[in-house]
């Protein structure tokens, strides 16, 4: 049988052609999306809620009239599946194919432009043909680094999603390599789930979830169990690994900004002790999720009398500095430099944020400018001991770098010259040879001449 519409055909002709050769796709088999495989996928896996999905479709009203075709622009389309971006009856008929499968669905004007149409292409309640090409899919990206990776196998209901401080209740199944090495339920606060034993992949993911998903999270070793791995769960350093996560429940907290700012000053103290904490654990991720905590609540807090004034400028300058130490340790030294200088604008002289951020410009190899913030540090202090050897390293540094130049200079200056020189010896020879050969062609022309003219 083919799809392909070459003669007219009313909806209940089409509905009934496409129910005998196809499949009823919609959840609740009202034949609003019937498909028909026209090339079957790869086996394995199929889309899940949220995914990116490439495709290549084209659009026909029932009496085969073409009135939309990626394929026409050259160009695939692209969309998060079953997030309603799209229409209805794609969100549905994708998620039942497989990568490079091929197939016609008939969609019914409730799953597809409705009673209005669409003005100029598509009559108003008409069902429509779309034949889809499913090219590729990945799951959705949690982070800009991409080191969580989310792929969705159950929707969770309802729009609130847990906050930072929120009480969760989930069910994880953990797998490296395809072994299970852990599966529980557990109970832990938003922010704190290290110290149940659960990666920060998990805990970073709990905003983006509903109550009843069910998901896939594909987590990179920095938001697993990092170069240490975890020796109890027989794991190795730098692994990738995967949980499912199910939210069974859980309870918000207040957000920052139904807080008044004695809540948040009474709260802060104790999330910088126990971002303090992970810090000294080695848990420098999870620590930078508390400092964070502490910036979004009191950054944009000015406090009443100069008191309380200081006491925010004090909570705030030690989470930036905080802040930029964790990044030093984590070698993300652009973000120690940003969190210093934060520090540096209510405070220009602040000893730490000019030491910090000269360790961080150091490591960038901008051994001038991290010198010159050393220096500063002793116009601050004096007895500043370590500032003083950081010193001595950027100039050290810098020597070693201006005599890296020297040779790398005189290397190619040298070379500049030896092809200069072979070049002038191939000229000269070209120039040679060219001449050589003229002087043969007027030696043979005057010859042909004393030739050809009278005796």
């Amino acid at each position: 049988m083919t799809t392909d519409q070459d003669l007219p055909m009313d909806a209940q002709s089409a509905t009934a052609v496409f129910a005998a050769n196809g499949v009823d796709v919609t959840p609740n088999k009202d034949q609003g999306v019937i498909k028909v495989v026209k090339q079957p996928g790869l086996d394995g896996d199929r889309p899940m809620i949220g995914d990116r999905v490439t495709v290549h479709y084209t659009g026909k009203l029932l009496d085969g009239k073409t009135f939309d075709c990626s394929r026409d622009r050259k160009e695939p389309f692209c969309f998060n599946v079953g997030r309603g971006q799209v229409l209805r009856a794609w969100d549905i008929g994708v998620l039942s194919m497989q990568r490079g499968e091929v197939c016609t669905f008939l969609c019914k004007p409730e799953y597809a432009y409705g009673p209005a149409g669409n003005p100029d292409k598509i009559p108003p309640s008409s069902s429509v043909i779309f034949e889809m090409e499913l090219l590729k899919f990945e799951g959705e990206p949690l982070t800009e680094d991409g080191g969580i990776i989310r792929r969705i196998k159950v929707k969770g209901d309802g729009y609130s999603n847990p906050n930072d401080g929120a009480a969760v209740d989930v069910h994880l199944e953990g797998s490296c390599g395809g072994r299970l090495f852990d599966c529980r339920d557990v109970s832990f606060i938003v922010g704190e789930a290290e110290d149940k034993g659960v990666p920060l992949g998990v805990d970073r993911a709990m905003d983006k979830m509903q109550r009843g998903e069910c998901c896939l999270l594909y987590l990179k070793p920095k938001y697993g169990f990092g170069s240490e791995g975890k020796p109890e769960y027989k794991i190795g350093p730098d692994k990738d690994i995967v949980y499912e996560v199910t939210l069974k429940d859980f309870n918000r907290v207040k957000e920052f900004w139904e807080m008044n700012l004695n809540e948040k000053l009474d709260l802060a103290g104790g999330v910088k002790h126990k971002g303090n904490q992970y810090f000294k654990a080695g848990r420098y991720y999870q620590a930078v999720v508390q400092y964070q905590r502490i910036i979004s609540w009191l950054e944009m807090e000015c406090g009443i009398g100069i008191e309380t004034q200081k006491k925010i400028q004090d909570l705030v300058s030690t989470a930036h500095l905080n802040l930029a130490l964790c990044f030093l340790r984590t070698k993300e030294f652009s973000q120690a430099i940003d969190n210093c200088n934060k520090v540096m604008e209510l405070d220009e002289n602040n000893e730490k944020a000019l030491y910090r951020r000269g360790e961080a410009r150091l490591h960038c190899n901008d051994f001038s400018l991290a010198m010159a913030d050393f220096q500063q540090v002793l116009q601050v202090n004096p007895s500043n001991r370590a500032a003083r050897a950081q010193i001595s390293i950027c100039q050290s540094k810098i020597k070693e770098h201006h005599e890296q130049d020297k040779k790398t200079y005189a290397n190619m200056f040298q070379k500049f010259a030896e092809q200069d020189a072979k070049t002038g010896v191939m000229r000269r020879s070209r120039d040679e040879s060219v001449k050589s050969s003229m002087n043969g062609e007027v030696g043979i022309k005057r010859r042909r001449r004393s030739r050809d003219c009278p005796s």
